[in-house]
């Protein structure tokens, strides 16, 4: 049994698993169904929240580059160069080591960078070379003599990300009579309470997919939220509607090294429409060997070894349905995802909202919850990909 990154325990959804909530309870009855996101995230992270806007702090090591902005260049000991703004040059301090990625020379900072500029120390150790416009130099460590006084500080902020959880409801009425007529296919009360809480985690499926984060009337004493999707979050997007919709076996194994792999983990979970299957099906034909891991946590996943990370593919069954989705994948890290609810607003069964006159009763799954992602960069999304060769 494969173990899958960011979900509690070692198991899969079996006999002796006892659902919390109803959202658990439709996991364990039909996990690879038409919310297979929302069957993974009941054995991810999830949290309680005390407010309808929840944040979170995002932090990640800069780059620590710098970009070379002269048309004319500069020759090979020249020392003070201009530089692209960039919130990064704010670490070349004095005494910094700076290396030309494109030549290799080595430079020490001899001054506080500016905002554009950077006074340099030429030829560490060998001989000094040209610099073209757009060179890139990216800080290498940093000497200081015996004796010398410490550096300039350098700190760097946390960014806040949020985003709403949104109120689902999902209503199912039977008549009185109904109730008390008796169908050889079985108590029609019990049948529409089980299609209602198929449609309704249905809807939060596709709302944490394409939903977009707002707020209406947000000054009122009744507003309306929207919790952010994830194609309307994740701004690591590989397009290919400029390549001629194409991507081939190489373009794929790029794309993982240098884009889906780049930063997280190194197992992801690839929820795919069709077409995008069958491309990795005949990849995995060539050379991957994929492997079908039967059952991991309810979910049927197959995994695909490369030497950029594991990838675990499903074919979700909504993405068949929601049109522009089947040349489509949505890659995610799920240790960096969390399922967010309202304190005592998870998944529920509201029975009896009915009307006191009315001869029938009304019930209803409601939900307020929201996704969150603690991190982007992790996540990737693959749009337009028709073909490949």
């Amino acid at each position: 049994m494969a173990a899958i990154q960011g979900l509690r325990g070692t198991g899969q959804f079996d006999s002796d698993f006892r659902p919390k909530n109803y959202r658990e309870l439709f996991t364990l009855l039909e996990p690879n169904g038409n919310a297979p996101l929302n069957a993974l995230l009941s054995m991810a992270s999830s949290e309680a929240t005390d407010d309808p806007e929840f944040a979170n702090f995002r932090d990640e090591l800069p780059e620590r580059k710098l970009s070379i902005n002269n048309g004319a260049g500069y020759n090979d000991s020249a020392t003070d160069l201009v530089i692209d703004s960039g919130a990064d040059n704010l670490f070349a301090v004095a005494g910094t080591i700076v290396v030309n990625s494109a030549t290799n020379e080595v430079m020490r900072v001899s001054a506080d960078a500016g905002s554009t500029s950077l006074t340099v120390e030429r030829n560490i150790g060998g001989t000094s070379h040209a610099i073209t416009d757009g060179d890139e130099l990216f800080i290498a460590g940093s000497a200081y003599a015996e004796g010398a006084s410490s550096p300039t500080g350098v700190s760097f902020d946390a960014t806040v990300a949020s985003n709403f959880t949104q109120i689902f409801r999902t209503a199912f009425t039977v008549t009185e009579t109904l109730r008390s007529t008796n169908l050889r296919t079985g108590d029609k009360e019990d049948e529409l309470a089980t299609k209602a809480l198929k449609l309704h985690m249905s809807d939060i499926e596709r709302a944490m997919f394409f939903s977009r984060k707002h707020e209406k009337d947000a000054t009122s004493a009744n507003p309306l939220r929207f919790t952010g999707g994830l194609m309307n979050t994740i701004t690591n997007v590989i397009d290919r509607s400029t390549n001629t919709n194409t991507m081939t076996e190489k373009q794929f194994d790029d794309a993982l090294i240098e884009d889906i792999f780049a930063f997280g983990s190194k197992q992801k979970i690839m929820f795919c429409g069709a077409k995008v299957a069958g491309h990795l099906q005949q990849f995995g034909k060539n050379r991957w060997q994929p492997t079908v891991v039967e059952g991991t946590y309810g979910v049927n996943l197959t995994q695909y070894s490369t030497f950029a990370g594991d990838l675990m593919v499903h074919l979700h069954p909504q993405f068949r349905q929601v049109p522009g989705m089947d040349n489509a994948a949505v890659i995610l890290d799920f240790p960096y995802l969390s399922y967010r609810y309202l304190e005592g607003r998870d998944t529920q069964l509201l029975r009896d909202r009915q009307a006191n006159d009315a001869d029938q009763v009304k019930h209803e799954y409601l939900t307020e919850c929201g996704l969150e992602m603690l991190q982007d960069k992790v996540h990737a999304v693959i749009k337009n990909w028709n073909l490949t060769a």
